[in-house]
């Protein structure tokens, strides 16, 4: 028996004796989903420039080619997030055929209004109604496009904010935004929902409009049920406490997507778990508490939202997939009928300590026979990185012109 398999027979070994249905994680594994982002695979970069790889998409094709690849690598990537005007195109019927050719196919929409000069002092914040009704109307169009692209989320983040105190009504700049996002709320049919995205600050240095859940809680719950929070990893204060959040938004049915990332000041385009891996398995922990709830439900986007500035952008994606699958093989060996035992016992020490224990716990072999299981490479990245695909991109894409409707 290789080394392999006894870490295998150990892992497995050790969850019944914990009383966890293997059969049952491999089940919600084989499961999971996250969806990346088109604009993840492009160059990209700081406000001080943007960096180019020779391996980066180049056109839009490059892009649904990449995101098949890496859901070809680790089967839970079956999505492609897309962002318009970036993303537009002439016929979305040939969009989706791009996708279905490369293994994928497209989930969110997400509207661009920060990037106009129209756009400079807000979108649906914005004082002029002419720049409000401009935004809405790309929200229309963009629900157009789910449509023809068979999506049913609108993904929805705003720069409207300030640089300097004075200039922005904070009172009008919220009614501006609620009857703004109101028109848009009215446009979408019964089976589709838009996703609020809030963020502490950037590019506004002085105040944001949507800067926490909070708000972002409010604004949805005034527009009605298919309006949800959309938590991003990396949009919250240091030090912030984001899987209490999540289980708030959880009770409150208000939690309808992630946009996975990590940061450790400000920016939030660090590989998922770069960081800090520990409070992302205890985001996680109350995803799958409620996941195990028969009392709850959950309808959750889960969505990569990152754009490598230094990294190779298919091995930064693979490595990120990779994480969160981990990150949620940990969080689905809890041994939650302890953990209760410890709750209601009132030992804090022990119930830390389950925790703990699945955080410790090697999941690797059990994810490795569960990729062998899928018929994907059991090891993603070092499978990637062995196949000499991205030198094989760099000849074929260094010297060509970035086209397609790609952002930076």
């Amino acid at each position: 028996m290789s080394n392999g398999c006894d870490a295998y027979k150990i892992l497995c070994d050790s969850l019944e004796e914990r009383g966890i249905n293997l059969e049952t994680v491999k089940a919600s594994l084989r499961e999971q989903k996250i969806e990346t982002p088109s604009w993840g695979y492009a160059d990209s970069g700081t406000r001080f420039g943007v960096f180019p790889q020779p391996w980066a998409a180049k056109t839009l094709e490059h892009k649904f080619q990449d995101a098949g690849t890496v859901h070809k690598y680790t089967g839970i990537a079956p999505t492609v997030a897309i962002h318009i005007p970036w993303d537009k195109c002439d016929n979305y019927q040939d969009l989706k055929d791009m996708a279905a050719e490369n293994g994928v196919r497209i989930g969110a929409v997400n509207p661009n209004v920060f990037q106009d000069e129209q756009y400079k002092l807000g979108s649906i914040c914005h004082h002029d109604p002419a720049v409000r009704a401009a935004a809405i109307e790309r929200h229309l169009e963009c629900i157009d496009i789910m449509r023809e692209v068979d999506s049913t989320v609108l993904s929805c983040w705003y720069a409207d904010g300030t640089n300097y105190p004075g200039y922005g009504h904070f009172r009008r700049r919220k009614h501006w935004m609620q009857e703004s996002l109101e028109q848009i709320y009215q446009a979408l049919d019964p089976h589709e929902r838009m996703l609020v995205e809030y963020k502490l600050f950037e590019p506004g240095f002085y105040h944001t409009d949507l800067a926490d859940w909070g708000m972002a809680y409010t604004v949805c719950r005034e527009l009605g049920d298919r309006a949800q929070v959309l938590v991003d990893l990396g949009h919250h204060a240091p030090g912030v406490n984001i899987e209490h959040i999540v289980a708030f938004l959880i009770d409150e049915e208000k939690l309808g997507g992630f946009h996975f990332n990590n940061r450790k000041y400000a920016d939030d385009d660090l590989t998922v778990g770069s960081v800090n891996p520990y409070e992302f398995f205890l985001i996680y922990n109350e995803l799958v508490d409620a996941e195990q709830d028969p009392a709850v439900e959950t309808d959750i986007a889960y969505m990569v939202d990152q754009s490598h500035v230094v990294k190779p952008k298919i091995e930064a994606m693979i490595q990120t997939v990779v994480m969160i699958q981990e990150i949620y093989a940990r969080a689905l060996i809890v041994d939650r009928e302890t953990l209760a035992e410890m709750r209601e016992a009132g030992d804090i020490v022990g119930a830390e300590e389950v925790l703990v224990q699945a955080y410790r716990t090697d999941v690797r072999p059990l994810l490795e026979v569960v990729r062998e299981e899928m018929g994907v490479p059991t090891s993603p990245l070092e499978a990637y990185r062995k196949s000499g695909h991205n030198e094989q991109l760099a000849q074929q894409r260094a010297h060509i012109q970035v086209s397609g409707g790609l952002g930076t």
